[in-house]
């Protein structure tokens, strides 16, 4: 039991912190492509996950039998989701990249029961459902901007594949250290997508790198929502079931609606809360499911 309740406070403080990503993303993102931002923030974080193994003198090893899986966890979470999470946030809003993607608890359901096995009942499809509609209300929110529309589509992506990320992890040996099972995972995305980030930072404009403002929103990424958040998300995931440890990603519309509205000054509309209120029903049924 209390167990569970530490694994839920460390999967709603990674939420929590990606919420504040959004709008530190969006600030980022006038001036550097999607894909090089990331890269940039992947390498900041294996610099500091490598100092926290060798501090906490966490083994190293990976068994070759399981390297499948980490591919697996690299290329679908942290390559597909955090690219379409980031391309989405540019082509939209911060708000739309939180909310939209606070749908992955309710398709974790689904991967927990196609991949783990996890019991499955109605309300669970209910709120898969509920869920799905909420998306693509809060998709057409943008009116006739045909980017915001685009960018809550690919943001949908994100939501799917972040969702399948997070049930593979359950599938990870709980012997293994997580810093290094994170580690290894953002080396793997980021071997993946160095190609084209390496051209993306080539077109970048040589006045960002003497911003210190720029600089300080990478270490954050790097730092606190990349190496901490995921860890965080993992080690939480090895404590919670995958259907109900979903819910805690609800943290993350809350502070990200919550700081675009403040800090970006970004307006949201009657279907923006509509769609995040059936979001939210397809939450709570899940909770009460579980």
């Amino acid at each position: 039991m209390k167990a569970r309740y530490v694994g839920g406070f460390y999967m709603a403080l990674a939420a929590s912190i990606w919420g504040g990503m959004y709008v530190v993303s969006k600030v980022l993102l006038n001036n550097i492509e999607p894909l090089a931002l990331i890269w940039l923030r992947y390498i900041v974080a294996l610099f500091a996950l490598a100092i926290g193994i060798i501090a906490t003198r966490q083994s190293w090893k990976i068994s070759w039998r399981h390297f499948p899986l980490i591919v697996a966890i690299g290329v679908a979470g942290y390559v597909v989701s955090i690219w379409t999470q980031f391309l989405g946030t540019k082509l939209s809003t911060a708000q739309m990249g939180a909310m939209i993607t606070s749908a992955t608890p309710a398709f974790m359901v689904v991967f927990g029961h196609i991949i783990l096995g996890e019991r499955i009942t109605i309300q669970k499809v209910l709120s898969t459902g509920l869920a799905t509609i909420g998306v693509l209300l809060i998709v057409g929110m943008g009116g006739f901007n045909p980017s915001y529309r685009l960018g809550g589509v690919i943001l949908f992506i994100a939501a799917l594949t972040w969702a399948l990320m997070s049930v593979l992890v359950k599938l990870v040996p709980s012997g293994y250290s997580q810093l290094t099972v994170t580690l290894y995972a953002i080396l793997i995305a980021t071997i993946c997508i160095t190609p084209s980030a390496v051209n993306q930072l080539a077109r970048t404009s040589p006045t960002l790198w003497v911003q210190p403002s720029f600089w300080g929103g990478i270490l954050y990424l790097g730092i606190v929502s990349t190496a901490g958040a995921f860890f965080l998300w993992n080690k939480g995931l090895q404590w919670v079931d995958a259907s109900p440890g979903g819910l805690y990603f609800f943290f993350q519309p809350l502070v990200g609606t919550i700081l675009g509205w403040l800090i970006l000054g970004e307006v949201v509309g009657f279907s923006f809360w509509v769609g995040a209120l059936l979001i939210l029903t397809g939450v709570a049924l899940v909770i009460k499911a579980s």
